[in-house]
């Protein structure tokens, strides 16, 4: 018998927001979270701009003192999102989940980047190395946050951290999904932590043009805009809990909706640039449409766009969406949702699911705020400035990260 897989939890940190329903607000609303920096000195960086979590208190989520100062950001992040959706799904390996049957699959596409950062400026002042941690490797690496939160949940199922740029909390999901899909686990805590947004990474994106340059951090993301000078950093984390159907309804589980596709494709083109035809990123959005079961004739479909707001990706997706769909791609209504919270690279891909999640179970479309001047080459219904209302049936969430990661995860309503 198929098995069937369903979103029974949500959890997120977010510059719009540290809780589900504040940042379901935000989104709808159209408030953006972008602003100066003012964590550290900016005077000497190109960009002073971007999405940093905000008024985030990590033991107000039940996170130990003693864990916080041992752990990098994105480790808490991800962390704080992950006692959050699993506390909405009431799941437990002490009461009604085999703990060997509970899989984690928590990607982060740098890791402890401050950490790294920290460590290595101590051992330029000091070579010998007498005061680097004891506790660098353990804290840094892309792979701690989700061993962790199998750790805090007692989790003994498969646990791996997907590394794949910008799609990596994307192929997560996808294969946590599929993980569940073919029997292997009855519920996955799966999604994406980064904590990114520092001198050094600022200065390593802007170095490479991928950042935006515009002067107004509430005018700077700009996806589809004719005005889009790149994209625009931000920190994070997003966790949503997947689970067998039958073994949600046991439980009388809450359902936000049910996965039913994941399309994973490479450009096999370049390391930082997509393929400007859109033909690879296509096959992935159409592998997730079919696996959906995807009806243009019955479904009203939503699409989370990558939408970051660099001048390549915004029409290759464009182009994509064409492929993937045809003459329905006009007819769908598109957004993106890094307007609002920008790009949070390997976390953003969960945090555009829960928007999807969300938009299906309302039946409300997020806006791309700040859509004034359409770009030409992007003619699509971006869903400009305002929400929508919309019947929605079918959600899909769209990734493309630097490699040639592309990753399409769809939803549909339950």
């Amino acid at each position: 018998m198929k098995r069937r897989v369903v979103v029974t939890g949500l959890g997120i940190i977010s510059c719009i927001g540290n809780d589900v329903d504040s940042f379901w607000r935000n989104l709808r609303d159209g408030v953006c979270g972008i602003d100066y920096i003012s964590e550290f000195p900016t005077d000497l960086l190109e960009v002073k701009i971007g999405g940093k979590v905000k008024d985030f208190d990590p033991e107000s989520y039940g996170i130990p003192r003693q864990f916080i100062r041992k752990q990098d950001p994105f480790t808490i992040y991800a962390m704080a999102a992950a006692i959050q959706a699993m506390s909405d799904s009431g799941l437990d390996t002490e009461s009604n989940i085999d703990p060997f049957r509970l899989s984690t699959y928590i990607a982060s596409g740098i890791g402890g980047f401050e950490t790294i950062t920290r460590e290595e400026i101590s051992m330029f002042e000091d070579p010998s190395g007498r005061w680097i941690s004891p506790n660098f490797i353990p804290t840094m690496i892309g792979n701690m946050a989700g061993g962790q939160v199998a750790i805090r949940f007692g989790a003994k199922g498969s646990c791996l951290d997907i590394v794949s740029a910008c799609s990596s909390s994307n192929h997560a999901m996808g294969e946590a999904y599929r993980n569940i899909l073919h029997g292997y686990a009855d519920a996955a805590i799966t999604g994406g932590t980064e904590a990114a947004t520092i001198p050094i990474g600022l200065a390593s994106f802007a170095n490479c043009k991928a950042l935006s340059t515009l002067p107004d951090p509430k005018y700077s993301s700009l996806p589809f805009n004719l005005n889009r000078s790149g994209f625009v950093m931000a920190d994070g984390a997003a966790v949503l809990i997947l689970e067998e159907l039958e073994h949600a309804k046991a439980r009388g589980a809450h359902i936000y909706a049910e996965m039913v596709g994941y399309g994973s494709t490479c450009d096999a083109f370049h390391a930082t640039a997509p393929r400007k035809d859109g033909t690879t990123q296509s096959v992935c959005i159409k592998d997730a449409l079919d696996q959906a079961g995807f009806d243009p004739a019955s479904d009203c479909l939503y699409i989370n766009a990558h939408g970051t707001g660099t001048k390549l990706n915004d029409s290759s997706e464009t182009m994509a969406c064409k492929l993937a769909l045809g003459d329905y791609a006009y007819k769908c209504h598109i957004s993106s949702t890094k307007s609002m919270h920008g790009h949070m690279l390997g976390a953003t891909g969960a945090a555009e699911a829960i928007a999807s999640v969300l938009a299906l179970g309302n039946g409300i479309v997020p806006p791309t705020i700040n859509l004034d001047t359409p770009d030409p080459e992007c003619d699509l219904d971006y869903t400009p400035n305002k929400m929508a209302k919309a019947d929605l049936t079918l959600a899909i969430n769209n990734s493309f990260g630097f490699g040639g990661h592309n990753a399409c995860t769809a939803f549909r309503k339950y």
